[in-house]
């Protein structure tokens, strides 16, 4: 089949590789010249494990190709509407600004008997704001097919994906659904007869399941990190409660893994529109408890920075903190909502010195918040940290050797917010290790006032300079305004 892609961002950019895979002839249409040029080069513009070579691999087969012409859609079988729908810079509700104009920028070039299909993640109702403006077209199908990909996973998610759900006309069974059904059977046939299952329900029901879905992921992640304020104040381990918990296959422990909490261009933007979506349809107990999911959230962050000031005994300015992640999660480079980012800019509000560090995301954290030090070498990032704050767990991380860069640091403490790091070997190393629920806080007092700087330049330091006051972050440090190391990207 001759396929578009409309929008070539996370969703769009995997979804037409991943069709030209199966074999059909797919053109992917973005506004963005810059990202389009990118793509056509066979190189994604962001960092997702696997993209590129599914690019490439399309191109050789001449399957594949990119524009910022709608008209290059023309003869295409179906359309796929893979544009952004952020939150509105005014409400909690999504901005389906972008989606409506693709929808605009398609209709003069759609063939006669052609689908649009979408994908993005919507509220309910947003299926007939789309057959508003094609009703001058009756002619064309419409349907909607939401996407369940997790950045880091996208690929893999595209290739052999949990199930496909079909909106349709009417619903499942409905004589005018059977068209849109038909259409999106022979999309992904490959797959279909492989036995993947696939849900065929009403417009609505599909605007919603992908809203629900993430809303019940959220809940989920927000549940545990409750769960992880309780065990600290009581000196209960949540590590192992997660881990006893999932083993009862009605909790299952995906998703059940105690931290910093959730971040990026889904989860809390799909949260919120949860909210808004419940406000307009006057289901205020639905409201409520997203809400309280949202803030649980929000608040392992400023959480996180009180543990970091615990350690510090009180005092984070001045302090020399490094910062090991800048992305929202580990094998991407988005750093949009990025929990890692928050911490670190509510740090360095508070007067400490900090370096950020991350093997993928430097260039998008510097770009976007200049107001901090990046730093691309870890090794160069952790020279003379009195505190390392672990908040993307990035594998590099997870496998750092404790002995090896007990010498690169000044004082050998650690914050492991995402709960990856062995503890043990760690302490057995000589450091202090705080995690968030391990019932960790009592070692930091019992080791910290017996650690000894390891760093040459603390070993030389007077007791007097080491006394740090809390001031004003305008009378404190003044981060680097440029990043030493920083790749260009490609």
């Amino acid at each position: 089949m001759k396929i578009s892609v409309i929008g070539c961002g996370y969703l769009g950019a995997v979804h037409a590789a991943t069709l030209a895979s199966m074999g059909h002839s797919v053109v992917g249409i973005d506004v963005d010249a810059a990202k389009v040029a990118h793509l056509n080069k066979g190189f994604a513009p962001f960092h997702e494990p696997g993209l590129d070579e599914l690019l490439r691999d399309g191109f050789t087969t001449g399957r594949l190709s990119f524009s910022t012409d709608f008209a290059d859609a023309a003869d295409a079988q179906v359309h796929f509407l893979c544009v952004g729908t952020p939150q509105s810079k005014t409400s909690d509700t999504a901005d389906l600004s972008y989606l409506v104009a693709a929808t605009k920028s398609l209709l003069p070039h759609m063939a006669k008997g052609a689908a649009v299909v979408g994908k993005s993640t919507v509220p309910v109702g947003t299926v007939e704001i789309l057959r508003s403006l094609l009703s001058r077209r009756s002619d064309v199908l419409l349907g909607w097919n939401p996407e369940f990909l997790r950045q880091g996973t996208a690929v893999k998610d595209s290739l052999v994906p949990d199930r496909f759900v079909y909106g349709v006309p009417g619903g499942k069974g409905a004589a005018a659904g059977a068209p849109v059904t038909a259409v999106l059977d022979a999309v992904y046939e490959p797959l279909v007869l492989a036995g993947i299952p696939r849900l065929v329900c009403n417009f609505a029901t599909a605007e919603l399941i992908k809203s629900a879905s993430n809303a019940f992921l959220a809940t989920k992640l927000s549940f545990i990190n409750a769960m992880a304020e309780l065990c600290d104040a009581s000196g209960a381990d949540v590590t192992e409660l997660s881990e006893a918990m999932g083993l009862d296959p009605r909790i299952g422990n995906r998703y059940l893994h105690a931290g910093l909490g959730f971040g990026g261009g889904c989860l809390p933007k799909d949260v919120r529109s949860f909210r808004a979506q419940a406000r307009a349809l006057s289901v205020p107990s639905v409201d409520e408890w997203m809400g309280v999911v949202d803030s649980i959230n929000l608040d392992q962050r400023s959480r996180t920075v009180e543990v970091a000031r615990d350690m510090c005994r009180g005092f984070l300015a001045g302090r020399t903190v490094t910062v090991l992640g800048a992305a929202f999660k580990p094998d991407t480079d988005d750093i949009r909502d990025s929990p890692a980012l928050d911490v670190a800019l509510q740090l360095a509000a508070a007067g400490a010195h900090v370096t950020v560090t991350d093997p993928k995301a430097i260039n998008n954290a510097w770009m976007r918040y200049p107001q901090l030090r990046f730093e691309a070498s870890t090794t160069r990032a952790l020279e003379g940290a009195e505190l390392v704050l672990l908040l993307t767990e990035w594998d590099e991380y997870r496998d750092l050797s404790p002995t090896a860069v007990a010498g690169l640091v000044r004082r050998r403490m650690v914050l492991d917010a995402r709960n990856v790091l062995d503890a043990e070997a760690w302490r057995t190393a000589g450091w202090t290790v705080r995690g968030l629920g391990t019932g960790s806080a009592a070692a930091v007092e019992a080791t910290d006032s017996h650690q000894p700087a390891t760093s040459a330049a603390a070993a030389k330091e007077p007791a007097a300079a080491r006394t740090i006051t809390e001031v004003p972050p305008s009378n404190g440090y003044r981060p680097a305004q440029s990043a030493r190391g920083v790749v260009t990207p490609r």
